[in-house]
């Protein structure tokens, strides 16, 4: 869906061999001639490589602060923090990215551009979790790409994604990429009036998320915050009241959680 083979840092182009810039040993180019026409905006930027560790700690700090910018000011230099590194680090490294772009594409003027650069990595990192066979972690993955083609204005594309997720939660046995999808295709559904079906997905994402290994508040939150809304709208009044009590209790449970971490 989108390309991640490497490509000229001026032109964009991705021909079979590229020439790395021999000070910053990251920046690629055709040849000479795209070097030369590419040098006034890669100067600003261009530095010899740092100690991959010191990259690396450099873009977790400015990550647990939410300093997205900060983050992608080290993006350069993604390429040369993942390369000969165990990979665990690298999809770390690609998480990082990934929530920095994220967290920048829900607003802007470059929100799309962000939002575009956050489906290229996450396809990236959902092929790396699948190589090491952390199902559930790709999964979860594949549900945020989802929700990112849902930003995108590309709901058949992301329909399509949790049903891929939710394949990946029924084979290897995880209620939380159930919970997770069926969300994702029950708003969905409500969105395009299929009211029927889509409270239907929600329920399920309800059960599924009470059941999760994980145990985490968060499903069974998310699931009683779309459907207590979409039973409303379908006027099940009745079937919505016996939930508020527990999305009071779980959004107050919810609060109480300490801070993100990356990992």
């Amino acid at each position: 869906m989108f390309s991640s083979a490497p490509c000229c840092s001026y032109c964009g182009k991705q021909p079979a061999t590229l020439k790395r810039c021999s000070v910053c040993k990251h920046a690629s180019y055709c040849g000479a001639e795209c070097q030369n026409a590419g040098w006034r905006q890669h100067k600003k930027t261009c530095a010899p490589p740092l100690p991959l560790d010191d990259v690396v700690e450099k873009v977790k700090a400015a990550h647990v602060a939410r300093d997205w910018r900060g983050v992608l000011e080290l993006e350069g230099r993604m390429e040369e923090m993942m390369g000969g590194r165990p990979d665990a680090t690298c999809s770390t490294i690609l998480k990082l990215f990934i929530t920095a772009h994220s967290g920048l594409g829900h607003s802007g003027v470059d929100a799309r551009d962000h939002l575009l650069s956050a489906a290229r990595l996450m396809e990236r990192r959902i092929g790396l979790l699948g190589r090491m066979e952390r199902f559930r972690d790709q999964g979860q993955v594949i549900c945020a790409f989802g929700i990112n083609l849902v930003l995108l204005g590309r709901e058949e594309d992301a329909a399509k994604q949790f049903e891929r997720a939710r394949a990946v939660g029924a084979a290897h046995g995880f209620f939380s990429l159930e919970a997770n999808s069926c969300l994702g295709l029950g708003q969905l559904a409500m969105q395009k009036g299929r009211d029927e079906e889509g409270v239907e997905l929600l329920q399920n994402a309800l059960v599924a998320g009470r059941l999760a290994e994980d145990e985490d508040i968060n499903l069974e939150l998310a699931a009683l915050s779309a459907l207590v809304p979409a039973l409303i709208v379908t006027n099940a009044i009745d079937e919505a009241e016996p939930l508020l009590p527990r999305l009071r209790e779980a959004a107050k449970e919810d609060s109480q959680e300490g801070p993100f971490q990356p990992h």
